[in-house]
């Protein structure tokens, strides 16, 4: 036997196997799909000339086996449990009381995880190498699927060599899947041939993984993602983040977008933030799955017969329609942003009508392939705005037109440029007229600077007709000029002036929110604000000083800093405070009798009330101690009913929870000294 053979051999599997490590885990790729199919093609030579070196583990096996009878069963060692379902925050609330009551005051720190729409699996690798794939099944007994597993090209069928040593067996727990552009190819494959297509990527997936023939679910494009572990020997973990972290690094993909918080609020705001960005992904989720991330802690806690106590998936209610891309336009936001937007033939999704749908940015149009004139399937995910899930390829008969985007601002005509590193593309030009509509629009929101009248139509005009050029120029304004504005009366006008001239009033956090900085939402002016005080110390701050505040971080800080530092908006707040606009943050004061009515209690709002907007009821409850929620349970305080109340009044007075009406709220003697 050749040795520089063999040597040849190992050193092209090494070389391969690091490739799928640098393309599958740390999505980094080294080299082109061109110089890895080379290496590849050059393996699979050296093995068919020299069989009795081709081994079970190499590179190139993943399509090497044959047609088999059927599938075996296989026990598991560890059962394969369920996980216990919720579609509420107060649930999840509720599985955090228990949490803390079974570990007797213990705080319990959570891991948060995408939760994989896809087909579970336990993989064991023993001394290193990948023996065997087995179904969740029963959660006792699985089939065994090890012939189509190792057609996964993500998943090593050799663990990548620890500095400690390989455990001895370590068998890995997780999802395959399939993407939704794969999805789209597989189907548009499927309708050429005569087959029947796939509904969603989880039924594609299963259906793959049942195939009896490895070289037929080799052309499925299977992925694999890993999420927990079952029985583990010669390695010794804490945590489950360490877990994850170690596995990553002996080659096998995780869960990504997972973080580790300290308590059940950050848990929740996790959740609710990555479920907004779920459009971005091209695998499908239905959810978050929230876990204890000691294992001594996990211990604990134990399992009911159907669940574990230490973990619990917060899921998201999802409906699907499909229908037909009519033709895409732009357009421009507040701080420049250029949105492609599609207008879709009208179809109704879970009691919605939806017409239009963004399609965020230029490379999700090209990753997902979207055509004016295509056929998608548009998801609706609870309350998270509609999105494209995937075209529907077998759909697509010749006249789509792609979409060219544009290379100036569509409004002004001005330069536009890629963030960067990031995926948006923007207009340049300041005084860009799209972006102050843009801007004005947001300044006189609710949760911002909450100005009355001030509606899209009217500052269509005031911007056309050069009346209004900033933010502060609003200030400017009186009755006689709105007045002479299309569809505008004495009177109205009269009450868009008196309401701008108020909201001078509302302080600090509500400003930072309205001036529409990058990454400054209303969570990060009030933690500014907080922090600060007033709008003097914020500006003096460095970025240094900013990224320090807990909860802001320096991509915050970055932009709070470059904002107050560039001469728009050192302008800006100039101006702002010419026109008399207070940009100090109130101290808060409750009173005794306010903080033993109020404080930790829950509260929910519904209906419509006659002298406070919902916004600002939460905001005086939120001052003063309680809280709020959109969903009725027990563990719910008080129902405030105003006008048309709906279902949760009902379910207020299923349940025994007290109702008050708005007067009654009123006369809880609540501190409204800091109402905006």
């Amino acid at each position: 036997m050749n040795n520089s053979v063999k040597r040849r051999i190992e050193e092209l599997r090494q070389e391969i196997e690091h490739h799928n490590f640098k393309y599958f885990i740390e999505d980094k790729p080294e080299i082109s799909d061109l110089e890895y199919d080379r290496l590849m093609q050059e393996l699979k030579g050296l093995e068919e000339k020299n069989p009795d070196l081709t081994t079970g583990d190499s590179p190139t096996q993943r399509v090497g086996g044959h047609p088999i009878e059927g599938f075996r069963q296989v026990n598991h060692r560890v059962p394969m449990l369920s996980i216990e379902n919720t579609y509420n925050d107060e649930e999840v609330r509720e599985f955090d009381v228990r949490i803390r009551r079974l570990l007797q005051g213990e705080k319990p720190q959570y891991l948060v995880e995408h939760k994989i729409d896809g087909v579970s699996a336990s993989l064991w690798f023993e001394n290193g190498r990948f023996t065997l794939g087995v179904t969740r099944g029963d959660g006792t007994r699985g089939d065994d699927i090890t012939h189509n597993l190792r057609t996964v090209r993500d998943l090593p069928l050799r663990l990548i060599a620890d500095p400690e040593g390989i455990p001895s067996f370590l068998e890995i727990r997780g999802e395959v899947y399939m993407t939704n552009m794969e999805l789209s190819r597989l189907n548009k494959l499927q309708s050429e041939h005569g087959e029947r297509v796939f509904s969603n990527s989880r039924n594609a997936a299963a259906g793959s993984l049942k195939l009896l023939d490895p070289r037929q679910c080799s052309q499925r494009g299977l992925r694999f993602f890993s999420h927990s572990e079952g029985e583990l020997r010669g390695v010794e973990l804490r945590t489950h983040d360490e877990f994850l972290d170690y596995i990553r690094k002996l080659g096998v993909p995780v869960v990504p977008h997972s973080a580790r918080l300290e308590n059940i609020d950050d848990a929740l705001a996790y959740c609710r933030e990555t479920l907004e960005a779920r459009s971005s992904l091209d695998y499908e989720t239905d959810g978050l799955v929230i876990k204890v991330n000691n294992f001594t802690q996990r211990s604990i806690l134990g399992s009911t017969s159907k669940y574990p106590r230490w973990v619990i998936a917060y899921k998201v209610e999802l409906w699907q329609s499909s229908t037909r891309i009519k033709d895409i336009h732009v357009q421009v936001g507040k701080t420049g942003t250029l949105t492609p937007v599609a207008k879709l033939e009208t179809v109704e999704i879970a009691g919605t009508k939806v017409s239009r749908v963004s399609l965020h940015n230029a490379d999700e149009i090209a990753r997902k392939d979207i055509r004016i004139g295509d056929t998608v399937i548009v998801e609706k995910a609870g309350k998270i705005i509609p999105h494209v899930v995937r075209v529907e390829l077998e759909k697509r008969s010749g006249p789509e037109q792609l979409f060219q985007f544009p290379q100036s601002c569509p409004v002004c005509g001005g330069e536009v440029a890629r963030d960067e590193g990031g995926v948006y593309i923007r207009c340049l030009n300041p005084s860009c007229p799209a972006q102050l509509k843009e801007r004005l629009r947001f300044f006189a929101t609710r949760r911002a600077m909450d100005i009355e009248g001030l509606g899209p139509a009217l500052i269509d005009q005031l911007v056309d007709r050069n009346i209004v050029r900033s933010l502060p120029d609003l200030y400017n304004l009186d009755a006689v000029q709105i007045a002479e504005l299309e569809r505008m009366g004495e009177k109205s006008a009269q009450n868009v002036v008196e309401s701008i001239h108020s909201s001078r009033d509302r302080g600090l956090t509500r400003v930072l929110t309205a001036l529409g900085i990058r990454h400054v939402g209303e969570r990060n002016a009030r933690l500014l604000a907080g922090d600060f005080g007033n709008i003097h110390s914020l500006t003096a701050a460095t970025e240094e000083r900013l990224a320090q505040i807990p909860g802001v971080g320096p991509i915050v800080a970055e932009s709070v800093y470059r904002f107050f530092h560039s001469n728009a908006g050192n302008q800006t707040i100039t101006e702002l405070e010419n026109h008399g606009v207070i940009m100090t943050e109130p101290m808060e004061q409750k009173t005794e009798s306010s903080q033993s009515v109020i404080e930790g209690k829950t509260f929910v709002i519904t209906g419509t009330m006659a002298r406070f907007s919902r916004v600002q009821m939460e905001e005086l409850i939120l001052k003063n101690g309680g809280k709020t929620t959109s969903t009725v349970t027990r563990h719910t305080d008080y129902v405030v009913a105003g006008n048309n109340p709906g279902s949760k009044l009902d379910k207020a007075r299923e349940l025994g929870v007290k109702i008050l009406s708005e007067e009654e709220f009123e006369s809880m003697n609540i501190s409204q000294q800091n109402q905006i």
